[in-house]
């Protein structure tokens, strides 16, 4: 079934022509799980016959260095300001050379060129994948733009100073308008899964900062009469995802809480290899797995394709939901569907206890994508 996870905003409909998706590979396992992703898309708009998607390939990461003196060039930014959606492929920064190593990633670069404010993340267990929560089915929505994290919370310069070598200072930023857009979306999302929100902060510490978050998420969901809320401190989060995390819905929280929360989730669930990732504002929206290059099995036929597959499908949602073809919501649902019995028939990467390939795996999501 679909999932609905991500932030609907309707403003601008596809062309009915096509649905132009920009197609960013990135670095290490990118080569062959972006493209595994692509395939299995054409595919399920194919079986649901909606418009055919052109894929508009640019270039980023350590290619781009190579052809444009930079991993981020300016006309792939220009490109992506002419489409809705796009397909990221994970980032592998620490083997570029200097200056590059240091510097914003793309994919760090993109979010905030964009204003990518809402970061949509699943946890998801999956029957034949061994799980430490095997009912889990969550949704934890990040906060994207500030918090804690040194390269979002400053208009230029770092969040992260030193005033002697000895001293290192940081600084976090909480705002109310950033914390009402996040939380507008996760009680939208809450409202079309199981009616519940809880809001992780960690105000018994970071009373002003925390507190202005968990404040005016709870203001936000006086708006939403239908649904729960109630709110867990970050580390009492942490322990409750081990113990129960089946008993979650959607998890609504700052920028750092958020990433530490939803890996531990995706690892309870299963695996960061089945998690899947969207980034999204209120116009465009950005499918990027919640994992790595991982360079050390790049090129091998040995990635787990799984999370870059299901964050496309995430993102065929968005765009179908926010006025695009109806039909991509279709095809979100049939990828999901797949993925899920291809997952449950035991064939599975080897990070996963499976012996299938790269490539064996697509292949067979791909045929239950097409199956009438």
């Amino acid at each position: 079934m679909v999932s609905n996870d991500g932030p609907v905003n309707p403003t601008r409909a596809t062309t009915p022509e096509s649905t132009p998706i920009g197609l960013l590979v990135g670095d290490g396992i990118g080569h062959e799980i972006v493209p595994a992703a692509q395939r299995i898309a054409d595919a399920a708009v194919s079986a649901v016959g909606g418009t055919p998607v052109t894929w508009v390939p640019l270039d980023v990461g350590l290619d781009a260095i190579g052809t444009h003196g930079t991993p981020m060039p300016e006309s792939t930014l220009v490109a992506l300001a002419e489409l809705d959606g796009w397909v990221l492929g994970p980032h592998d920064s620490a083997s570029y050379p200097e200056p590059f190593r240091g510097q914003l990633t793309p994919g760090g670069t993109i979010r905030k060129r964009f204003d990518l404010f809402a970061n949509i993340r699943p946890a998801r267990a999956f029957a034949g994948v061994r799980a430490v929560s095997p009912e889990m089915d969550l949704v934890i929505v990040r906060e994207n733009t500030e918090g804690f994290y040194a390269d979002r919370n400053m208009f230029t310069g770092s969040g992260e100073f030193m005033p002697t070598p000895d001293v290192a200072m940081a600084v976090g930023v909480v705002t109310r308008r950033a914390s009402e857009r996040i939380a507008h979306a996760a009680f939208e999302l809450a409202s079309r899964r199981r009616g519940r929100v809880t809001v992780v902060h960690k105000a018994n510490v970071l009373a002003l900062t925390t507190g202005l978050f968990r404040d005016v998420c709870h203001e936000v969901g006086e708006q939403y009469p239908g649904v729960e809320v109630r709110s867990e401190h970050v580390d009492a989060m942490a322990a409750h995802l081990v113990r129960r995390g089946e008993e979650f819905d959607v998890v609504v929280t700052e920028n750092m809480f958020g990433d530490i929360l939803s890996d531990l989730a995706g690892e309870l669930s299963g695996s960061l290899g089945t998690a899947p990732s969207l980034n999204a504002s209120e116009t465009k929206a950005m499918a990027q797995a919640a994992h790595g290059a991982a360079p050390d099995i790049a090129g091998r036929n040995r990635a787990n394709p799984t999370a870059m597959i299901l964050s496309t499908a995430m993102l065929f949602e968005w765009l179908s939901g926010r006025g695009g073809d109806p039909a991509l919501g279709q095809a979100a649902e049939r990828i999901q569907l797949a993925v899920a019995n291809t997952l449950e028939a035991g064939v599975a990467t080897a990070d996963l206890g499976g012996l299938a390939s790269t490539a064996e795996f697509a292949e067979t999501v791909t045929a239950r994508v097409l199956r009438r």
